[in-house]
């Protein structure tokens, strides 16, 4: 009998515990390890149908330079040359690495090892920084040290439980069951603060749409009120914090009616919020990308902050502010310091830290300075101050904000390389050297999640073709730079003890990171690690990471609110999708997490959809003064008039459009160097196509080049095969010819009305189908003819012209759960017919939201309008 292997999931920084039972060379089977404490067995869509996504198809196998597969030996050599000579000729901070929250955290060390102590550089940044560098920023100033001081035990403590900017039902679906457990057994309540009416909304005691931007105004307020009705903890204050002067002066300053008129929510509704804050002594404030990703993000995490210090709400069970971070390992990076801006294991650039690490490694030389940070190191590419580049496990061209200018950079680069696990990327197109690294599944290490928990990553399978851990990757560059002693691991486990001995070396207490009891852990205990959680309960006895061992108060002013310009009136904020993940090189690997989501979608107030002359599935085209990009529209009442939403996934190699990244500014918060991706001026306008239509497709069709002809396309996994949708103007054509595979065809058109059905089979077997049709005319629904690419036999060519079978079946509607196949007219008949009225009930009529539960807020959603027409 197979065992189990316990290892931890590959998306967010929840970090939840997996069972993973391989059954066969490349497959495995999925579930939730019950023993692990983040997730108590519960997985979400992504973690579920981690195995759909296992494969080796589009896997990078072996080395290659300028396109050419080589050996590792000659790889290594190449890029140890090139920027030994380039460190040569223009000195350390001409070179770089960008690194990846995707990294093991024996990865990154070795990264961050070779960059800051051997090359002399701190020109070692990653992706993370584009997630919650504020948070890092906003810890360091409040507590000396980046520690997020809470767990998820907090949450079942907790009375009252404070959502601000954080999606959580869809990007952290596990917390946010444990939130909706915590109010089931203890009646916990649950305020939403974020601009849009999210699906995390749904059932909570109040929501608050503040005017993006406004969360100081907010916050600060909010401190007012405590402050005037006697919360604030006197005593705590006096004992245990620092309060700079002129701090109160600006507390004082706000008032509840011009608070609610900055943050445009009605002055009752920001009321019934601070009054239920300040009586409810246990409290969590959960915050994420919406307070991060600002241009003031980090005088936003310390107006939340300065909340519960100043209210004594902190290192005490149920009450304390709670950052939770977007990838597996991104904590994990912060403890090495694979951000430009820290050192290492928490330590800064002090000149006695750097004395310090730099005695602990035995460096020759070390970084004196922080390097440069995502945005400003792209820029000094373009700039050709920064020669040399590498790029491990993450997808710049792409998520980087303003990536047009990302890719100029990257493309005028004298010298780039790419590790990773996926051979095509959008960042790859310009690699000089491309490295295959392990995925997950074969990765060895471990990962810290949000609460500060560190669990292992246990492999699964062996490691495909040439395919190497990054950890060694990167130290065999290290020892062909000259540094074998310094870098002379043989397992992860090595690197493990090393990164251990330097959180302690010299630490005196001084910081909460230290992992002394892991110093002389055995190879054997390594591998049998159990998930275990740092640094207690932070603060609990009131000592924090400063030389006095005070917490600072900060004092943050509400900045002015970007005002709406003439050419530019809308504003753009970005963000996930429930069941994709970054750029979808894994998620889209998975037809059943296609499904949810199918294309790029811009959604809109129905006032501005009105006004721009916009209907529900039309397209339109954001444009902002960094690109455009065009996306299908979706009219959602819970965005703010004036303000639309984009997805982040879409890249070159699924669309056409969809691509965010081209459009958000590359301006950045001016102390955690994070881009404000959550407010960039757009305009919004229509897009009219003379004809649309869409393929279904065995095999995968249309490279990127055949799709650009389109004037939008996007492609997807559908089932046993590929669904394409697409729109143009012109003669359609070209473009079908260039789309449709070989084959035997039955086709039927009427050029004269626009309308064209083909269908090519290969024997009996469905290999495509594709309809077009002028733009506005109704086409066929596509979940039919996706499931004839899986029929032994399919129906009759007239059936498959008709993109219908001949016995008409039920539309279930756009698939809302995932893990059994539930569509959205199958619930909305189910709940109205049997007048069900919990999410409990629907899940015994259909199964949905049974399994990894992502789909229950939307569920609870259509119950509450089924009882409102009901009631109405």
């Amino acid at each position: 009998m197979v065992t189990a292997i316990k290892t931890t999931c590959a998306y967010c920084g929840v970090g939840c515990g997996i069972l993973a039972t391989p059954t066969g060379d490349r497959g495995v089977t999925i579930a939730g390890d019950p023993d692990h404490p983040a997730n108590a067995g519960r997985l979400c869509s992504k973690g579920t149908h981690l195995g759909d996504t296992v494969g080796l198809e589009g896997r990078l196998l072996h080395p290659e330079i300028a396109g050419r597969r080589t050996s590792w030996d000659r790889a290594i050599a190449h890029v140890a040359r090139r920027f030994a000579d380039t460190i040569a000729r223009y000195g350390p901070d001409s070179v770089a690495f960008y690194v990846s929250g995707q990294l093991l955290t024996e990865d990154y060390y070795v990264a961050n090892k070779l960059m800051k102590g051997f090359i002399g550089s701190a020109n070692i940044d990653t992706n993370s920084r584009l997630c919650m560098s504020s948070a890092v920023a906003g810890h360091l100033r409040a507590f000396g040290e980046d520690v997020v001081p809470a767990s998820y035990d907090d949450l079942d403590d907790a009375d009252l439980i404070v959502l601000v900017g954080a999606n959580s039902a869809w990007c952290h679906p596990i917390v946010h069951q444990r939130i909706q457990a915590a109010r089931a057994a203890r009646g916990s309540r649950l305020v939403v603060i974020d601009p849009r009416r999210t699906e995390t909304c749904e059932g909570a005691d109040l929501h608050l749409p503040l005017r993006p931007g406004a969360d100081v105004a907010l916050m600060n307020g909010l401190l007012a009120y405590c402050r005037a009705e006697g919360i604030c903890d006197e005593q705590y204050i006096a004992q245990h914090l620092n309060v700079p002067e002129g701090f109160w002066d600006i507390i004082d300053a706000c008032d509840l009616w011009s608070t609610a008129r900055t943050c445009d929510v009605p002055p009752a509704d920001l009321r019934r919020f601070y009054e239920l804050f300040a009586r409810t002594p246990r409290t969590v404030t959960m915050f994420s990308q919406g307070i991060n990703q600002s241009l003031r993000g980090t005088d936003q995490v310390n107006a939340i902050l300065n909340v519960h210090l100043a209210t004594g709400r902190i290192g005490k069970p149920g009450a304390a502010p709670f950052s939770i971070t977007g990838q597996p390992n991104a904590m994990g990076g912060r403890e090495v310091g694979g951000l430009a801006s820290t050192l290492a294991a928490h330590m800064d650039f002090a000149p006695d830290t750097i004395a310090r690490v730099q005695r602990f490694w035995s460096a020759p030389r070390i970084a004196e300075k922080p390097g440069l940070k995502a945005v400003d190191l792209f820029r000094r590419i373009g700039e050709g101050k920064v020669k040399a580049l590498w790029v491990m496990a993450t997808n710049p061209a792409v998520s980087m904000p303003d990536a047009g200018r990302v890719r100029e950079a990257l493309a005028a680069c004298p010298f780039v390389v790419v590790s990773d696990c996926i051979a095509d990327t959008d960042t790859s197109a310009f690699a000089h050297v491309k490295l295959p690294a392990a995925g997950w599944g074969e990765k060895d290490g471990t990962v810290t999640n949000s609460e500060r928990v560190i669990s292992r990553q246990r492999p699964i399978f062996a490691m495909p073709g040439e395919a190497r851990a990054d950890w060694w990757i990167v130290t065999q560059v290290a020892r062909a730079m000259g540094w074998r002693n310094a870098f002379a691991f043989e397992r992860p486990a090595d690197v493990w003890r090393e990164h251990a001995r330097l959180s302690t070396y010299q630490n005196g207490g001084t910081r909460l990171f230290d992992l002394r009891a892991q110093v002389a852990l055995s190879n054997a205990d390594y591998d049998a690690m159990a998930p275990f959680r740092w640094g207690g309960r932070p603060f609990a006895d009131g000592l924090y990471s400063t030389p006095d061992g005070r917490a600072r108060l900060l004092p943050v002013a509400q900045a002015p609110l970007q005002p709406v310009l003439a050419d530019w009136p809308m504003t753009l904020n970005t963000g996930r999708y429930r069941d994709q993940w970054h750029t979808m090189t894994r998620t889209g690997l998975s037809s059943r997490l296609s499904v949810h989501r199918q294309e790029p979608l811009v959604e809109l107030h129905p006032e501005d959809a009105l006004a721009l002359g916009l209907a529900e599935g039309a397209l339109a085209r954001i444009a902002t003064p960094q690109g455009a990009s065009v996306y299908r529209v979706h009219i959602e009442p819970g965005q703010r008039c004036g303000e639309a939403f984009a997805p982040i996934h879409w890249t070159d190699r699924q669309s056409t459009g969809g691509r965010t990244g081209l459009l958000s500014r590359p301006l950045v918060d001016p102390h955690s160097g994070q881009p404000g991706f959550k407010a960039t001026p757009a305009r919004v306008e229509a897009v009219a196509p003379a004809w649309h239509g869409f393929m279904v497709a065995a095999e995968e069709p249309a490279r990127p080049e055949i799709l650009n002809a389109a004037l939008y396309a996007t492609r997807i996994r559908a089932g046993a095969g590929w669904l394409v949708e697409f729109a143009g103007d012109g003669d359609p054509q070209a473009f079908l010819a260039a789309m449709l595979p070989a084959g035997s065809r039955i086709e039927a058109s009427d050029a004269k009305r626009g309308r064209h059905r083909v269908a090519v089979l290969d024997g009996d077997r469905l290999k495509a189908a594709i309809m077009v049709a002028p733009a506005g005319s109704p086409l066929p629904t596509r979940d039919w003819l996706v499931a004839q690419l899986a029929a032994a036999e399919p129906e009759s060519a007239m059936a498959l012209l008709a993109g219908r079978p001949a016995t008409p079946q039920a539309d279930r509607g756009p698939i809302v759960c995932v893990c059994f196949d539930v569509g959205l007219k199958t619930l909305i008949a189910t709940i109205a017919e049997q007048r069900l009225a919990s999410v409990e009930a629907v899940g015994a009529a259909l199964s949905a939201g049974t399994n990894c539960g992502s789909c229950r807020p939307a569920i609870s959603k259509l119950i509450g309008e089924s009882q409102e027409a009901v009631n109405g």
